[in-house]
């Protein structure tokens, strides 16, 4: 893909969002999905961490809050589930392949792999004036087809605070067409001028559930948000404060998508009550090394 113009880089700053054609090939798509049929092969998730993926305020206090299987994964591949794929012993009543919502997180294995859309994503953040980014966290979303569950309104940043805000960047890639019909991004765009409603919190060490909200989502008109739809290959660049959702899939066609967000490290503190923490293991591994 050619670098971001001038007028992509105001057009990402007034909107909150980029919508991008190119930023992988076919090939590397293809490639990316066989990678993910490997892991999804060699799954092997205990009945106690079968977890649920919700962005529901009061399902995510019982569902991941709970979960220790979700508090620890940010330095781990681990698997979340939609609603309505196990019986109520928790055994799975959809064929497994076609069970998950998410994989997270799966950075060493992609997004630095040696691939030629790294040294894209390079030139495209330093076109965006990033001086020190740092990867955080990444998510392969299966959207399925029928099941894909709907993604309500919110802003990545109720999740990935910092202070200052504004240093979180998410990079949503379609590894296959992104659609109206199959739960394309919808956003609200400049909303990231308006600051965040909620955060996610991580509670003392030995309370449960294991993370609270600070503050509730606003209600927003539907009448505010604007599709995203994107080109297999294609990506979106979404600001840590823009609000934006998705539909869920009723089309027979799924929506695999590769995620992850960036942070400019350089003059910003990383909130130690975020979910996510770095860990000796896996510290934020720097975007240009």
């Amino acid at each position: 893909m050619d670098v971001l113009t001038d007028q992509d880089v105001q057009k990402y700053r007034d909107e909150g969002y980029l919508v991008l054609d190119g930023l992988l090939s076919p090939e590397e798509c293809d490639a990316l999905r066989d990678r993910m049929s490997e892991i999804i092969e060699g799954m092997d998730v205990p009945e106690h961490c079968r977890t649920q993926f919700s962005t529901d305020h009061d399902e995510q206090l019982k569902k991941q809050g709970n979960a220790d299987y979700f508090i620890t994964s940010g330095d781990k591949i681990r698997f979340f589930f939609e609603k309505g794929v196990f019986d109520d012993k928790g055994e799975f009543i959809v064929p497994r392949e076609h069970s998950l919502n998410k994989i997270g997180h799966v950075c060493q294995h992609f997004t630095l792999s040696k691939c030629v859309f790294v040294s894209n994503l390079q030139n495209l953040v330093k076109k965006l004036g990033l001086i020190a980014p740092v990867i955080l966290q990444s998510m392969y979303i299966f959207k399925q087809p029928g099941i894909g569950g709907e993604v309500t309104p919110h802003q990545d940043a109720t999740f990935l605070y910092t202070q200052p805000l504004g240093r979180v960047m998410g990079v949503w890639i379609a590894l296959e067409d992104a659609t109206l019909e199959n739960g394309c991004l919808w956003f609200i765009p400049g909303s990231h001028h308006d600051g965040i409603s909620r955060r996610m919190v991580r509670t003392p060490k030995g309370s449960f559930p294991l993370t609270d909200f600070i503050g509730r989502e606003k209600n927003y008109d539907d009448k505010l948000f604007v599709p995203g739809p994107v080109k297999k290959g294609g990506a979106v660049l979404i600001h840590g404060e823009v609000v934006h959702r998705s539909a869920a899939n009723t089309s027979d066609a799924s929506r695999h998508v590769y995620t992850f967000h960036i942070m400019e490290s350089q003059s910003t503190v990383w909130s130690p009550e975020n979910w996510l923490q770095p860990s000796e293991e896996l510290p934020f591994p720097s975007l240009y090394t």
